[in-house]
């Protein structure tokens, strides 16, 4: 194997840089198209108007861009090298002793750059657009009501908490929750109920959860007993990031935020798999472009070289369809038959490059 000129590592690079970000850009406007017809409909609910549908689009680029990056980049590299080795220029290299691998990382380059981009993306600007832009899709029920909750349930320790119906309040800056109906069931380490207690309202602001109207019930060795309470302040270290999380999509959260909720699940031993496979599927992000830029250099050195751009279209969604079919396909069999998540995260990959250089080595 010889050292690859970076005359040409530039060159591929290039190559593969530019068409897959004119292939994000494609992809990135038609998918905002779609969900911005959909979101003219709504224009008029409230106090929901046009501006607020173009921002909505616009906090959620960031999210958009994460979630297409690794479909971008299979095609934006199929279409590339594809391209070169219609013109030979693959060929051209081949003969210069450069072998695939080579090749094959030139193009990943500048892809592992961009990665890393989007990478830092998700745990930064893709978390916090789409806060904003939820905030903005809530005003189409109701001004000032910034999440609605409806049949809470959450735990902490051995306390259970339960809130018929609840809100996000106020403004940008100066939120709190307010929860309406609200049980909390208390047990002993053997599971028997101690108490109940049921407030008309609860409210989470700076100093903490405070109860409105409680009459709790106490459960005795002989009796029944019952207090009525105007208000009582509740200590607890359930907070309101900890009631909006588990409302929350797992994958709208940061790292850390997942991190802290998976070790809230486990401490009260809750299931935790959902915000599990979110977590384990970011750091296996980087791995899934790698792969999928890999897979397609057997086929631009072979069926490529003569094909139009609607095959090489057709390939890129063939391949990428099937590896998120078959990813998760794999993350919901661990869920089934509670094997780590990280082993189905590999399986895919593994199977992928099995596949495309298996084909490629039977062919030489």
């Amino acid at each position: 194997m010889i050292r690859m000129p970076r005359l040409i590592t530039l060159y591929l690079a290039r190559n593969v840089l530019a068409t897959t970000l004119l292939v994000g850009a494609v992809l990135l406007g038609f998918n905002m198209l779609v969900d911005f017809a959909s979101e003219i409909q709504d224009v008029g609910k409230e106090s929901y108007t046009l501006s607020h549908a173009m921002l909505y689009m616009f906090f959620t680029i960031p999210r958009r861009c994460y979630d297409l990056f690794p479909y971008v980049s299979l095609i934006g590299t199929l279409l590339a090298l594809g391209r070169l080795a219609g013109s030979s220029e693959l060929t051209a290299m081949r003969a210069a002793g450069l072998s695939k691998l080579q090749i094959g990382l030139a193009a990943l380059l500048p892809l592992m750059c961009v990665t890393a981009l989007m990478v830092v993306n998700a745990e930064t600007l893709s978390p916090a657009g789409e806060q904003q832009a939820q905030s903005l899709a809530n005003t189409k029920a109701k001004a000032l009501i910034i999440a609605r909750y409806t049949f809470l349930w959450v735990r902490e320790g051995d306390i259970f908490l339960n809130a018929r119906s609840g809100a996000t309040r106020g403004q940008p800056g100066a939120e709190w929750i307010e929860l309406d109906d609200v049980k909390l069931y208390q047990f002993d380490k053997a599971g028997r109920l101690q108490s109940l207690a049921h407030a008309r309202t609860a409210e989470h602001r700076n100093n903490g959860w405070t109860l409105f109207n409680v009459e709790r019930t106490y459960f005795e060795a002989n009796r029944v007993r019952v207090e009525k309470i105007a208000s009582e302040k509740w200590q607890t270290a359930l907070d309101d990031k900890t009631i909006e999380a588990t409302l929350t999509r797992p994958r709208y959260l940061s790292s850390s935020e997942l991190l802290t909720n998976i070790e809230y699940l486990r401490r009260n031993q809750l299931d935790s798999v959902k915000l599990e496979e979110t977590y384990w599927g970011r750091w296996f992000y980087p791995l899934t472009v790698i792969v999928l830029c890999l897979a397609t250099l057997p086929f631009a050195f072979g069926s490529l070289r003569s094909g139009g751009l609607g095959q090489r279209l057709f390939l890129g969604m063939l391949i990428g369809i099937g590896y998120v079919l078959s990813e998760r396909m794999f993350v919901s069999l661990s869920e089934v038959y509670r094997f780590d998540v990280r082993i189905a995260y590999l399986i895919s990959p593994i199977l992928l490059l099995a596949v495309c250089w298996g084909w490629l080595g039977r062919r030489e």
